[in-house]
């Protein structure tokens, strides 16, 4: 990715520049990314570490998953066990993180003459679920979401409380209810002068077992999604699919673009789907090609976190300490590229020190071992 200009920040000390784009509105920025990229592919994290780690790897974009939230926060299912605000604060905290950790990577480490790195910020985009209640639960939450800098959100039509969009039982609220949800949330945006709001409606029709119309299925999850496009309120659809297979996601997306050409489609390439096991299965290339143009994994990060947890905790009870000694091997190999090796320069105490001594923090000193406690 390449960084277009450089500005200097109050934050910074003096000499100390980032990206102008800090500035700009992240819906504006993933609005563009839609119009300009064959995709955007956005990785599900849960927790403000996790999208440290997606933007120092140059995410493109970040899915904040409400499933991972619930694992992540509350260790539970997602059946709507969390309220809005909570899932709110939890997105404000990490786009409040990707903004500081912005700054901490600008400064590097001037002390161990680490140079440094100007990172983007990746616009978020955040689980709505089906918002939390009725149209004005759904007012609540947006004003929080665009607040906090939410580049986007998703709200689906099923009814509350919801379930994730992989367990059975599903049942839907009528169209007009959930137009009503979406056409909300984008007055919410306009209010607030964030227009460029990215709003998403995902429809659970493919599962649902209950529903006003008769038609169910595929059929039925298309005329939903039909039927929203043609209000006008969402920049997106997504349908839920309940597997990896191609024929539904191509006929989705045929039919919904038969009627709106330049419609665009997100899809969730699922962690539930065993991709593995599916003998061609579908490339994010191929789902661009089709009208998918955001495509993200939703539990990319708890699924990443806790297979590496789980290999350093069963090492541990073969090996006690040599385990640790073999991921600090690989942490700091030079061949590789990990953020999180020194966790003193990824959390900002370089930033900190820097700063302070900027600003005049007189308290702000230096302990006699940490030279060597940051040594490689």
């Amino acid at each position: 990715m390449t960084i277009r200009s450089l500005v200097s920040t109050p934050l910074l000390p003096p000499g100390f520049t980032v990206p102008a784009s800090r500035w700009t509105d992240p819906a504006s920025r993933l609005r563009e990314l839609l119009e300009s990229e064959p995709y955007v592919f956005a990785p599900g994290i849960y927790d403000p570490h996790g999208a440290e780690i997606a933007m120092y790897h140059r995410a493109t974009a970040i899915y904040f998953s409400g499933y991972s939230f619930a694992i992540g926060h509350l260790g539970t299912t997602d059946m709507d066990l969390y309220s809005g605000p909570e899932i709110a604060d939890g997105a404000r905290r990490t786009i409040s993180a990707l903004r500081k950790f912005q700054l901490t990577m600008a400064t590097g480490d001037p002390e161990k003459g680490v140079a440094p790195t100007h990172l983007e910020i990746p616009p978020v985009v955040v689980d709505m679920d089906g918002g939390y209640g009725n149209l004005f639960n759904v007012q609540r939450v947006a004003e929080l979401y665009v607040n906090a800098g939410v580049a986007g959100a998703h709200i689906e039509d099923q009814v509350l409380p919801k379930r994730c969009g992989h367990i059975a039982g599903k049942a839907l609220i009528s169209a007009d209810e959930m137009v009503g949800k979406l056409r909300m949330a984008r007055a919410v945006a306009e209010d607030l002068g964030r227009g460029d709001f990215v709003v998403i409606a995902r429809t659970d029709a493919v599962s649902a077992v209950d529903a006003p119309e008769k038609t169910r299925g595929l059929d039925l999850a298309i005329e939903r999604a039909l039927r929203y496009l043609d209000s006008g309120a969402p920049d997106l659809v997504w349908c839920e699919f309940p597997n990896s297979d191609r024929e539904p996601t191509e006929r989705f997306a045929d039919q919904v673009r038969r009627r709106f050409p330049d419609a665009k489609l997100a899809f969730n390439w699922s962690s539930s789907f065993k991709w593995f096991n599916d003998p061609n299965p579908i490339s994010f290339a191929e789902l661009g090609e089709l009208g998918y143009k955001f495509i993200f994994i939703t539990l990319a990060a708890q699924h990443a976190m806790g297979y590496a947890f789980s290999k350093l905790l069963q090492g541990l009870s073969e090996e006690q300490e040599r385990a640790y000694i073999a991921l600090q091997r690989k942490e700091w190999a030079n061949d590789d590229n990990i953020p999180t090796k020194s966790h003193h320069l990824f959390t900002g105490v370089p930033y900190h020190q820097v700063l302070g001594e900027t600003m005049g923090a007189s308290r702000l000193g230096k302990f006699d071992g940490e030279a060597a406690e940051k040594a490689v």
